[in-house]
Parts: C-alpha cells; structure tokens; sequence
C-alpha cells in the first residue's frame, strides 16, 4: 500500500510502497477514505524540537481519519466488516486515576495515533476496537476524518457556559475556526475572531464570526474593547499558541470572565497574574484533546441537526501522493483544512 512515512530524522516525508498491516487482538483494519493533516503532522513534517523529542523514525504519519473496516482481529466484539467509521487518536490505558475518574482525555499513559504507532497516511490503518467512533452514513467523507480535531474545539468551547455570552477567538487555524462555528449552535450571542492572516479571517467570517481583527495592522485589544464598549468579553479562547497573544487575551476578558488555553507556546510565558488574572477573578481553564466520548457525542449531534457547518474549514482536498502540497501550504498559512484521499479523489 501507499503511505506517507517520516522515514528519517530529518524535514519532509517520503511516500513509500509498504506492507498491509495486520489487525492485532481486538484491532481492525481500516481502508482510509480520507485522512486530515493536524497541526501536529505538520510538526512532524517539519522535524521541529517537539517531533524530535518525540518521533521515532520510521512511522506512517497521520490520526485524523474516516473509512471502511475491512477486516478484524482476534478478539472484536462489535465492530463487523464494511463499518463506515472514524477514529479517536488517544489510545488510553483505563486504569490510571485519570481514567478511573472518568478524565479519559489527560490518561496518563495516552499513546497517540501518528505518533506513538503507525498512522492513517495510507491506504490501510490498524486501530484498537476501542478507538472506532461509527459514523453516520450520511457525514460527508471530507467531513468525517476531522470529528476528532472537532471535539478540541467543543472541549474548549464548553469548558463553561455559552448561552447568551460574548467571546473572542484568538488563533483561526482549523481548531479556532471550528470554535467560532461551535460557540454560534451552543448559544454563543457575538464571536470576534483575531489572527494575522487574512485568509483564516476570511472563512472565519464564513464560521459567522461577528468581528474579526488582523492584529498586525490593528490592536485586537483596542478593537475588541471598542466593540464592547470597555466591558471585555465573557471568554476568551487562546488557539494559536503564540507567545504575543498571551498579553492580549488576559486584557480583554472581562472581570469574571473565563480563559480557556489550547494552544501551545513554544516557551515558557510571562503572566502578570496578580493584576490580569487574580484581581479581576479570572477562571483560566488548560485543555487538552477530547473528553471520550463526550465530546465527539455533541460534534455528531450539532453536525447532524445542522447547526454546525464546517465546510467552511475544509478548503483543499488532494491525493495522498500531493502531501507535500499540503504541508506547504500549511507552512504559508494559505489554508484551512486539508484533506487527502489514500484512493484519489473521485
């Protein structure tokens, strides 16, 4: 079959004729569909600190998929041949505190699709039983492989109440752009969108953001705290990761107000807590992946009823052998969500 690996320490990937792989105990094999480039193989595409520390080479990238089980393991229980299904990328233990209290999303010893094991950048995945999500038949295929980075979204959007608040999206990659369609079904009444690029500000406007600043030509706090009239927004969603936004988002919650974190800074961060955070009683909530399953319950439920649109955020669809097209443009920022077909585009 064909596969995308990284197959040396080094930038890029090679694709690569390589064997099938067997379904394991309670595995299944997977004909991939369709497979989502993540932010997260685009570290790895790029080889920075992160993969390094990370990445065993060789390894078929990718964890974002949708497809057709083929053929199962010793040992599976429910799923049966010709299934239509998804996948969660989080391999869990289920006996660690974490998952005994029911917070299967921080396990701790969570082993990751693409990363710890061999990925879905082929024509063929094997995937533990556990991990399937069976999809709706009539998700659309382009749309079915990016439900896992979906429930980032929810996670982060609901991590408190929405009916009736204003909010404000601080990075529009994918994940941000999903929270601004998110945030609108849940009940979110204003949404302001900041990035530097104006692409991502364009479909951001698509997602039914309300505002939506480019802060290298305008200071997002001045135009956020104009828009409110010197109130600040309820909450504040940092998806972008980059180390400027960390002096911004703290300025334009309101006293009261909730920061939910998902992006990642490269560095460690400098945070005046006494006055942004302590003194203006400020919730700041960390999030990581996807609560399992109930974050990937509420994407099929808002897809399905039709309150949430992401075709917005799907705008390239190639081959698996044009990967690298993909990852450029990642690099350039001239894109939203990037799908690629393992069987070619029909």
């Amino acid at each position: 079959m064909r596969a995308v690996l990284k197959s040396e320490p080094a930038a890029g990937a090679t694709l690569e004729d390589v064997p099938v792989p067997s379904p394991g105990p309670e595995e299944v094999l997977i004909k991939i569909k369709t497979t989502a480039i993540c932010g997260t193989d685009h570290h790895i595409y790029m080889w920075n600190e992160w993969a390094q520390n990370r990445i065993v080479p060789p390894q078929i990238m990718g964890h974002e998929l949708a497809g057709e089980v083929v053929k199962l393991g010793p040992g599976v229980k429910k799923a049966k041949v010709g299934d239509y299904v998804s996948a969660e990328s989080h391999t869990i233990c289920g006996h660690c505190t974490q998952c005994m209290l029911g917070e299967k999303h921080v396990c701790q010893n969570t082993r990751i699709l693409g990363v710890d094991r061999d990925g879905c950048f082929a024509e063929y995945a094997s995937v533990p039983e556990a991990n399937l999500w069976f999809n709706d038949p009539a998700i659309p295929l382009d749309i079915a492989p990016i439900q896992e980075p979906l429930g980032n979204a929810i996670n982060t959007v609901l991590s408190g109440e929405t009916r009736g608040k204003t909010m404000a999206v601080f990075g529009c990659g994918p994940i941000g752009l999903m929270a601004i369609g998110v945030g609108k079904a849940c009940g979110v009444s204003w949404v302001a969108a900041v990035d530097i690029n104006d692409y991502k500000l364009n479909i951001a406007t698509k997602m039914k953001a309300d505002l939506t600043v480019n802060s290298s030509v305008q200071s997002p706090i001045d135009a956020i705290m104009d828009y409110t009239r010197g109130a600040g927004v309820d909450i504040v969603l940092e998806m972008s990761g980059a180390s400027a936004v960390f002096n911004q988002i703290f300025k334009v919650v309101r006293p009261g107000g909730r920061v939910s974190l998902l992006g990642l800074p490269a560095k460690p961060l400098l945070v005046d807590f006494s006055n942004d955070i302590v003194m203006k009683g400020v919730t700041v909530h960390g999030v990581t992946g996807r609560r399992l399953w109930q974050d990937w319950i509420v994407g099929r439920e808002l897809l399905s009823s039709g309150l949430l649109d992401l075709s917005p955020v799907v705008t390239h669809r190639f081959d698996l052998g044009d990967y690298a097209k993909g990852m450029d443009l990642m690099t350039e920022g001239e894109c939203g969500k990037i799908v690629l077909y393992p069987g070619g585009i029909e």
